[in-house]
């Protein structure tokens, strides 16, 4: 028996990864803080968590909840999450310290919560949901791209402790994904820009969320990532996948930080 915990899975990427992994087999528990929205992975034969990633209660009732049914956690993926968007001078601190629990502390305790059954058991996988924002910038996203870069240092850091305990940790690269994360992020953007003096480029970034979602993969591309990685037994560190993904990491790569700046702008300016 295999048994996987997904956090955010009432929609998108944690939809269809918990689909993936129980049609490979897994035991699966979805974890989201609705609920309501999970009915049709429980009639496909998840078990559903309350979960709520910023509450330390919620967090530990959950994993404790997957211990004491199947004694053991074989994969974690870390993939509750939300995309903040607005300048650094509109975005009101109380949101910043939001989005860093959300996609940042949430996965650093669930992974906490997880590791001591998995050092138990000898093997395990952690997975988390990064983001090429974890590797690239834009104007206006500078508290998303925050915790993916932190996410993404976080998990080098973690392969590294975790390995002599035989357990994996990996991270997934999606670019654009159909999912709600656009009309979030842009819901985000425009709330936090009116009258602001970022104005015309908020109205501009919000073209490109619209451009975004025009090549934007179905999630099944990520869950189908997810579901190889935790059946290898060397995984790459890094999965990268989706609309876009993979040139815009290649040219941040090639391109030096001004340069990449010049061709963010010059982006911005076409929209």
């Amino acid at each position: 028996m295999k048994v996987a915990i997904v956090t955010g899975a009432s929609a998108g990427i944690g939809e269809a990864t918990v689909l993936a992994l129980l049609h490979d087999g897994f035991v699966v528990y979805a974890g989201a803080r609705r609920t309501e929205r999970m009915q049709a992975l429980a009639t496909a034969g998840a078990r559903l968590l309350a979960l709520d990633v910023t509450d330390e209660d919620s967090m530990s009732r959950a994993v404790e909840q997957v211990l004491v049914a199947t004694g053991r956690v074989d994969v974690l993926v870390n993939n509750a999450g939300y995309g903040s968007h607005g300048a650094v001078e509109d975005v009101p601190m109380e949101e910043a310290r939001r989005q860093m629990d959300v996609n940042v502390f949430g996965l650093a305790r669930m992974t906490q919560l997880v590791l001591p059954a998995m050092r138990a058991q000898r093997g395990g996988t952690v997975v988390n949901i990064s983001s090429i924002g974890g590797k690239m910038h834009e104007p206006l996203g500078a508290w998303y791209h925050a915790t993916k870069f932190a996410v993404e240092g976080l998990s080098d850091c973690l392969r590294m402790e975790v390995k002599p305990f035989g357990i994996h940790v990996v991270v997934i690269e999606p670019g654009a994904i159909t999912s709600e994360w656009v009309g979030i992020a842009a819901a985000n953007l425009e709330k936090t820009s009116q009258g602001s003096a970022y104005e015309e480029q908020v109205t501009r970034h919000l073209r490109i969320f619209k451009s975004a979602v025009k090549g934007a993969k179905p999630p099944k591309v990520v869950a189908d990532a997810i579901v190889k990685a935790v059946n290898s037994t060397h995984p790459k560190t890094r999965y990268v996948m989706g609309g876009g993904a993979k040139p815009i990491l290649w040219l941040r790569k090639l391109l030096p930080d001004k340069a990449f700046d010049a061709l963010m702008g010059a982006v911005l300016k076409r929209m």
